[in-house]
């Protein structure tokens, strides 16, 4: 019987993670990325590219080398902890070399459309459009699909939450436009939220500014990457057991873990106390805020109510005169516009997906969505997971919902058993 042929949609982290479970497990893989290199986000391009993602010059991965690697490709000893993108790019070209994985991608190869084949309630096949640079469009039949095209790709942009953004006299762009702080040497800057690219972006144009103010509207718990002692900080916070005491103890956690940040600065003080718990919202990881607002080089400031001019006014009633710049770090949308459209309903703001994977109106659970996740750390491992479990549904080798989507304990300790552990080890957890 001939290898089951499995389209997979983006050369990222994700793409290629795909790729490489598709050949563990016996299926043909071809992957189709739209622009001429690997990397996905991670490929830094000097002019941003419309419809794929883009990133700033100075960005460096907020998770550690020790937690965003692949299960079985660790970086080189000799690349840092905390990685440059363009050190992340020599980590995914040495995954994509070691396993072979170039050859099955299609560089400048777009896909226009993905739709079910007319027998696909039997056969569970696709229909995949393509096109490719100067060339004519191809057809191709493919067994199952795997969309790894992220979700930072579209800007968004909510100017009508902004009220006289259009008699504002300045330069406005969304985050996704900056490349560096070029060209922005003694201007005054607004800079529209603070996420880790609000936090980042602030920081990074604050050093040649005159002035860079920092809008927030519910604020954010704001964490370095060096923990006490030197070592990265998500080495020495993560562990299962820590997850398992914050799961039978949310409250506490999070206020135990709310007094460990405001310890080396207070978050109020420095106006930034969120309004959610710390869990609640992923966290702005940046080592350097901080210092730039006690400096004065970055002043945070509460919602931009609306602009006047070259003017903007807050919804404290505080005014910003003669600004120059106003960069709108706002999040994305996300889309997947050669789906059909009936998979593209969402559940809330999210797309209507099993366990983030799987769209469960399809009789057959041929196409998967690898990558398309928020989480607590650093997406490759979860892509990698993911991608097992997605290739693995599609082989049809493992049925068992508990060993496909959960990694539970099968037999759980007794009650007292557990007790003793957590009392053994929380001095050391809570540490």
């Amino acid at each position: 019987m001939a290898a089951q042929r499995v389209a997979v949609i983006g050369a990222g982290p994700s793409g290629l993670t795909s790729i490489k479970a598709c050949l563990e497990e016996g299926l043909e893989p071809t992957c189709f990325e739209s622009s001429y290199d690997i990397g996905g986000l991670w490929k830094f391009k000097e002019k941003p590219e419309p419809g794929r993602a883009n990133i700033y010059q100075s960005v460096v991965i907020n998770s550690s080398k020790e937690m965003m690697s692949f299960s079985d490709f660790p970086p080189p000893a000799e690349l840092p902890n905390n990685m440059h993108h363009s050190e992340i790019m020599i980590y995914l070209r040495l995954y994509a070399q070691a396993f072979n994985l170039t050859q099955h991608i299609h560089l400048q190869t777009t896909v226009i459309s993905v739709r079910q084949r007319p027998d696909f309630a039997a056969s569970g096949q696709w229909e995949v459009e393509t096109e490719k640079t100067e060339a004519s469009r191809q057809m191709h039949v493919f067994d199952a699909v795997i969309v790894c095209t992220g979700h930072f790709t579209q800007p968004h942009l909510p100017l009508t939450d902004f009220p006289g953004i259009e008699s504002f006299q300045g330069r406005y762009f969304h985050s996704w436009d900056y490349r560096s702080a070029e060209g922005l040497e003694g201007k005054r800057v607004v800079v529209i939220g603070i996420g880790n690219s609000g936090g980042d972006i602030a920081v990074d144009i604050s050093r040649v500014a005159e002035k860079v103010y920092l809008s927030t509207r519910s604020g954010a718990w704001v964490i370095g990457r060096v923990a006490p002692g030197g070592l990265p900080a998500d080495i020495v916070r993560v562990s299962r057991m820590g997850n398992l005491i914050r799961k039978l103890f949310p409250s506490w956690t999070n206020k135990t873990l709310e007094k460990k940040l405001n310890a080396p600065f207070d978050h109020k003080l420095y106006g930034l106390q969120p309004k959610h718990a710390f869990f609640a919202q992923v966290p702005v990881v940046n080592d350097d805020l901080p210092a730039r607002i006690i400096s004065g080089r970055v002043q945070v400031k509460p919602n931009v109510k609306e602009f006047s001019g070259s003017s903007v006014i807050f919804t404290d009633g505080s005014i910003i005169d003669k600004v120059d710049v106003v960069v709108f770090a706002t999040g994305y949308n996300y889309g997947f516009p050669f789906l059909p459209a009936a998979l593209q309903a969402k559940c809330g703001y999210r797309l209507c997906l099993y366990k983030h994977i799987f769209h469960p109106t399809l009789t057959k659970p041929t196409l998967a969505v690898v990558g398309f996740i928020h989480g607590f750390g650093a997406i490759n491992p979860l892509a990698e997971m993911q991608a097992r479990w997605a290739t693995r549904v599609f082989k049809d080798i493992n049925s068992d919902e508990e060993n496909s989507t959960s990694f539970c304990y099968r037999h759980p300790l007794p009650l007292v058993s557990l007790f003793v552990i957590l009392i053994t080890l929380l001095p050391i957890v809570v540490r």
